[in-house]
């Protein structure tokens, strides 16, 4: 992996949304960041894991604080929004990581998948990144600089296509779709907006059987996040590299 990553300087004070970020490849995102030195809003659907993840980061000298969020509440995006640019007048980096799997409901042939199924995997995983991308991308402007990062699957690519998990793949090609198209919108505004594949990583999702760590996982989209302004935007990455959709 190509490296892009910068310290942030104390006075700059770079803020970054992480979602689903109490667990797995989200907490593990939120410290790689945190290192590099941007404040880290840690959301979580439950407050309390949230808050007992960031603090745990902050007794190690981390600036990472906890925030109530569900991504597919309106209201609940407005408000985390609100709060935080309210507190730092700016939101620099929004990762859009969380998701859901339904299992055994979606481990099964596209023809026999429930309807509702697809329904609520397209709710979290397709739909609410693109709420937060509305709510956040205007501050993003106001401020002249951003970084989203859509954190995607190779489960979701048109030319490897296979059959299992119908929902989860369509959601994941369908969240292709949304970081083109906003990538496209935001062009000249020094926002950049990509999808990355952080691989079959050892979370509660991926499972023990999973070959990348991790660290590895998280590593990737902290690339991302940390971008130059030359980019590139509206891309697939795995490991820093572009693949195919």
């Amino acid at each position: 992996m190509g490296s892009s990553q910068q310290t942030v300087r104390a006075d700059e004070r770079l803020v970054a949304i992480v979602t689903g970020g109490n667990r797995g490849l989200g907490l593990e995102t939120c410290r790689q960041l945190a290192v590099l030195g941007y404040q880290v809003v840690l959301t979580s659907r439950s407050l309390k894991p949230g808050e007992a993840a960031a603090a745990a980061f902050r007794e190690s000298g981390l600036r990472v604080v906890a925030h109530q969020l569900d991504v597919t509440d309106p209201l609940s995006v407005e408000r985390l929004i609100a709060d935080v640019d309210g507190t730092y007048d700016r939101i620099d980096v929004l990762v859009n990581n969380a998701a859901v799997a339904l299992r055994p409901a979606d481990d099964r042939g596209t023809l026999q998948v429930d309807i509702e199924t697809v329904r609520q995997t397209l709710e979290v995983n397709t739909l609410a990144p693109l709420r937060l991308c509305q709510a956040v991308v205007p501050v993003m402007r106001r401020v002249g600089y951003g970084r989203v990062v859509n954190v995607s699957s190779g489960m979701g690519q048109l030319d490897d296509m296979e059959s299992g998990w119908p929902a989860y793949r369509i959601s994941k090609t369908a969240l292709s779709a949304v970081t083109r198209l906003v990538a496209r919108e935001v062009s000249g505004a020094n926002i950049l907006v990509n999808a990355v594949c952080p691989g079959w990583v050892r979370t509660d999702m991926g499972g023990s059987s999973a070959t990348r760590s991790v660290e590895e996982g998280a590593a990737g989209i902290v690339w991302a996040a940390t971008l130059p302004d030359r980019g590139p935007s509206g891309s697939f990455f795995r490991d820093g590299r572009p693949i195919a959709w």
